[in-house]
């Protein structure tokens, strides 16, 4: 069984919010749609208080107005996140959980680092770390089926996204047939 994440790069969040509201009416599961943007705020809109976390604390917790609160709010897992040498960004959706896990620790790590992790070929991932770090808004979604990936790159196509790919994920052979849907691995981007 072959997956593909079908991704693309937006310069605003307006059309990044287009793009995502296009994909909910589309039927695209809100599990299959992931969004990363660099948090432009930063913590210098926030009160720092010496010895203490909050300016951490706000960060973590003050993702409101925007694309945030509009269109991302039906996505999974939305949240701040701090990248080790990269900076703060906004994720919503399955990449979240890969940008927090081991992935950002890897040999290239930071943002490229967890794409690869998620099946993205390297040159790829650092293509679209470059984009994301000068200010892009990476959109990915995790399709089923060839018709899914024309109906997303037609959405993108449509609103003007660029550097529009997609790539494929396999399962791992030891879990074809019965045993994959025990395994529950459903590699998701």
């Amino acid at each position: 069984m072959s997956k593909t994440s079908v991704l693309c790069i937006t310069k605003t969040e307006q059309q990044a919010a287009n793009i995502v509201d296009r994909l909910k009416a589309a039927n695209f599961s809100n599990n299959d749609i992931s969004v990363l943007f660099p948090d432009k705020r930063g913590t210098k809109d926030f009160a720092h208080e010496q010895h203490t976390k909050a300016p951490e604390g706000a960060t973590a917790g003050g993702v409101t107005g925007g694309i945030v609160g509009g269109a991302l709010g039906w996505l999974v897992g939305i949240g701040a996140l701090a990248i080790p040498g990269v900076g703060p960004f906004i994720a919503a959706g399955p990449i979240m959980a890969a940008l927090g896990g081991a992935a950002v620790g890897g040999a290239v790590g930071g943002i490229a680092g967890a794409l690869i992790g998620l099946g993205i070929p390297e040159y790829e991932a650092k293509r679209y770390e470059g984009k994301i770090k000068s200010g892009g808004i990476l959109i990915s979604v995790h399709t089923e089926n060839s018709d899914e990936v024309s109906r997303a790159k037609e959405i993108f196509k449509q609103e003007g996204a660029e550097d529009i790919s997609s790539t494929g994920e396999s399962v791992p052979p030891k879990l074809k047939g019965a045993d994959q849907n025990l395994a529950g691995t459903k590699a998701r981007f």
